[in-house]
């Protein structure tokens, strides 16, 4: 059996892997770290981009969490706890979106520096979440949305140092507001993700146990 918990090619990865438990923590603490790192930046810099992509720390290390504490569970428990992740996404997402809008109206330009800076920082931080988590990002809904979270979260930090050029470039917020509103449809799309997959798998839990009633509950 390979460390990832596989026992075949038609077994999904549920996170059953100490070695995944491990990496889970270390992602936290990296996540948690940077979501008041990155918030406090955003606010010294006026960035809307470097608040967004703090938000997306944050809801990553309460998916990290979640997800730890589901490993081992039933199916039903494991689906539950991707929905509620997929709805966390959601509202960030809803959340961000409305806040770019707002800024769209009172627009001032952010300390481009400061953005650039901090972005660099959240870009190692994340490349290292991403290179951890790389081997598991095929599995049950629950583990995919340890992924797509840190996914994001290294897309986000590229973008905020896309959006910092730009606002040094063009003594502009609008790059700023724009960056931040791709990272809102970048929350959307993965929660949509992680709603589609944990849905599927919910029903198909629910199938099994009516055929098998006794089937174990982490299968």
């Amino acid at each position: 059996m390979s460390e990832c918990g596989c026992s075949g090619p038609q077994k999904t990865f549920d996170g059953m892997s100490t070695r995944y438990k491990q990496i889970l923590w270390v992602v936290i603490a990296i996540n948690a770290s940077m979501f008041f790192v990155e918030m406090a930046a955003g606010h010294l810099a006026g960035s809307q981009a470097l608040q967004a992509d703090a938000l997306d720390f944050l809801g990553d290390a309460m998916t990290y969490g979640i997800s730890l504490a589901a490993i081992g569970a039933s199916v039903a428990v494991r689906t539950n706890a991707a929905l509620f992740k997929a709805f966390t996404l959601f509202a960030m997402g809803l959340w961000v979106a409305g806040s770019t809008v707002w800024r769209v109206f009172y627009i001032a330009i952010p300390e481009a520096e400061i953005m650039g800076m901090i972005g660099f920082l959240a870009l190692l931080a994340n490349v290292a979440s991403v290179l951890l988590l790389m081997k598991y990002k095929d599995g049950d809904a629950n583990v995919r949305s340890v992924w797509l979270c840190s996914r994001n979260d290294a897309i986000g930090n590229a973008a905020v140092m896309i959006a910092a050029l730009g606002v040094w470039g063009t003594a502009s917020g609008w790059p700023d507001l724009i960056v931040a509103g791709v990272m809102a449809g970048l929350f959307l799309s993965s929660a949509t993700q992680i709603l589609r997959q944990a849905l599927a798998e919910k029903k198909a839990g629910q199938i099994r146990e009516v055929i098998d009633p006794h089937s174990h509950p982490s299968s």
